[in-house]
Formats: structure tokens, C-alpha cells, sequence
């Protein structure tokens, strides 16, 4: 039990997802007051005293972004105000990971920014789940911890997968992401070449690796608009895929997502992760949405009493 010495909170992202983990910690979720005054801005404050308390905000920076990590800046500065022993972002989904470079001229590195912005309101630690880069883990003054989801989807698959699978990274950069994948369910690996001329548009150039009759599991750390993900599996089927399945850890689901998911018959099953709620029109049987529940609930329950934190993917083993 936990609640005496900590409080968990739910801002507007994942309230689900915290009552979730608060029922499996068994403690209450915090409440909390969110307005808005008549120009926009935001009121965040939580209602009950939290001095001395070591305090866990759950929110992912998803649609609509801006709004959602105000939030977190405004009531992170509000429990530092109210004398909160620690305060620590569970951050299911980290908006602007994908801007952590400079791809040309002039460009910002707003992942970065993201990261000073938590740290000058206050927060002490930040707990992410599959960053886009893993070297945004350096962009960060306070502590970091970046967990892994890879665990949890592998294990959805597990029972069904057999020596006709292969495990498909959907570019370079994801390749030691699907490598986990592939160790864990015991399948080759395939890599899909592809060049992105700008962002949400890929063209797909090459498949490295045999995947002819073969059913592919493409593995993937955000789905946004699902253009590349569509044009990988267009291109998986045309070199003789016997079938398709895509497994992401962020389901973002902008349009034209619904359309390029759900409106053919090209993916077998989409799974995905609950660090972002599911839209309405993204409800269909081919969509499984797993719980992180668990995991940040051990993880939560790990930091509280002072152990490690990798233990925590042992659940899904």
C-alpha cells in the first residue's frame, strides 16, 4: 500500500489508464481541479494536501498536445507550491520526441526544449515508455527512465506465431527495437528500406531480408497517420507476404489513419498500447489495445520502496 506516503494523479490524457493503476496499487486516484478562464488559460491544483507526499502524475503529451503538457507545467508547479516531497511524470506518450534533431537549417530541437520545461517547474523524475530516440533520455537535467513496451506486445503474440512469422522493422531505426521482437518470439528478421522526403510521407525502396509466404510482424514505436506503415505492408504483400500484422507502442491515429488502417484488407491485426486513449472510429475487432497498467504500477510500487526498476518486464516473460 502506498497511499499514505504518496499520491497518484490523473490530469486529462489517461484517466482510465491511472485508475487502472491505482486499483492494482490499491489506493485512490488523487482529485484533482482542471478549469479553463474565458481566454483559454488553465487552472490546474490538486484538492487535497499533498506536503510531504511523493506525488505520481500520469499524462501523455498526445492531441491536443500544447494543452496537454501545460497541464503538466502548471500542476507540477502547483504541487512544488504545495510542498510535495517529490514529484514524478509518469508520461506514457512523450509529445515532440519525434523533433530531436536538426534535419535542416533552422529547425528546433523541441524534444529537448520539452525536457528543460519539466525540469524549470519542478519535476524530479520522469518516467517514459519508448521513446522515439533513445538518446532523448540525454536531453534531460532531472532523472529519467525510459521502459519498454516491446515485452508486453511480444507477449501478445506468442501463442500464435510459428515458423511461417518473421518480424519486419519498418526502417533502420527501428531495428534493434523489432530485433527484441524477434529474440523474444524466436523469428528471422526483416528490415524494410525506406526513405521519408518529408514528415508523415515515406517511400518505401527496398525489403532487406525473405519474407515470401511468410506472415510478417511489423513492429513499430508510433502509428500517426499510418502512411508509412501502409506503404511498408503494400510493399510486404507485393514481395509475397502471406499476411500482415502491425504492433506499435503509441497509437496516435490521425487522419487519414482510420481510412488507411480499416478501410482495406491489408493489415490482419493492429495492436497497440493504451498510453494514448483510443479514438472512437479506431474501435474495430481488428484493433487489440493492451493495458500498461501493470507495468506502471510495478514501476510506481519500485520507485516507492526503493527497488530496481527492470524487474518489472519479469510480468511478461
Amino acid at each position: 500500500m502506498i497511499d499514505k506516503t504518496a499520491c497518484i494523479f490523473s490530469l486529462t490524457a489517461n484517466k482510465k489508464l491511472t485508475e487502472e493503476i491505482a486499483s492494482i496499487l490499491g489506493c485512490q486516484v488523487s482529485p484533482t481541479t482542471i478549469s479553463h478562464f474565458a481566454d483559454g488559460e488553465t487552472l490546474c491544483e490538486p484538492v487535497n494536501s499533498v506536503r510531504q507526499k511523493n506525488c505520481y502524475i500520469v499524462q501523455s503529451t498526445s492531441q491536443p498536445v500544447n494543452e496537454k503538457l501545460m497541464e503538466i507545467l502548471i500542476f507540477v508547479d502547483a504541487l512544488k507550491r504545495a510542498s510535495a516531497k517529490s514529484i514524478n511524470v509518469i508520461m506514457p506518450y512523450y509529445g515532440y520526441a519525434r523533433q530531436d534533431r536538426v534535419n535542416k537549417p533552422r529547425q528546433p530541437i523541441t524534444a529537448r526544449l520539452v525536457a528543460d520545461l519539466l525540469y524549470a517547474a519542478g519535476v524530479d523524475r520522469v518516467i517514459c515508455v519508448d521513446l522515439h530516440a533513445a538518446q532523448i533520455q540525454g536531453f534531460f537535467s532531472c532523472l529519467v527512465d525510459e521502459v519498454t513496451a516491446i515485452p508486453l506486445l511480444a507477449s501478445h503474440f506468442k501463442d500464435k506465431v510459428n515458423s511461417d512469422w518473421i518480424t519486419v522493422s519498418p526502417d533502420h531505426g527501428g531495428v534493434n527495437r523489432a530485433r527484441k521482437v524477434a529474440e523474444i518470439l524466436d523469428t528471422p528478421l526483416a528490415i524494410i528500406d525506406k526513405r521519408r522526403s518529408k514528415p508523415n510521407q515515406a517511400e518505401v525502396m527496398n525489403i532487406i531480408g525473405d519474407v515470401k509466404g511468410k506472415k510478417c510482424l511489423l513492429i513499430d514505436d508510433i502509428i500517426d497517420t499510418a502512411g508509412s506503415c501502409l506503404a511498408g505492408a503494400n510493399a510486404l504483400l507485393k514481395n509475397g507476404a502471406k499476411s500482415v500484422s502491425i504492433a506499435a507502442t503509441h497509437g496516435i491515429f490521425s487522419n487519414p489513419a482510420h481510412e488507411r488502417m480499416l478501410g482495406n484488407d491489408v493489415f490482419e491485426e493492429i495492436v497497440v498500447t493504451d498510453s494514448i486513449l483510443l479514438k472512437e472510429e479506431m474501435k474495430d475487432p481488428r484493433v487489440t489495445v493492451l493495458s500498461l497498467a501493470p507495468m506502471l504500477a510495478k514501476i510506481i510500487e519500485h520507485i516507492e520502496f526503493g527497488k530496481p526498476l527492470t524487474v518489472v518486464y519479469d510480468m511478461f516473460m
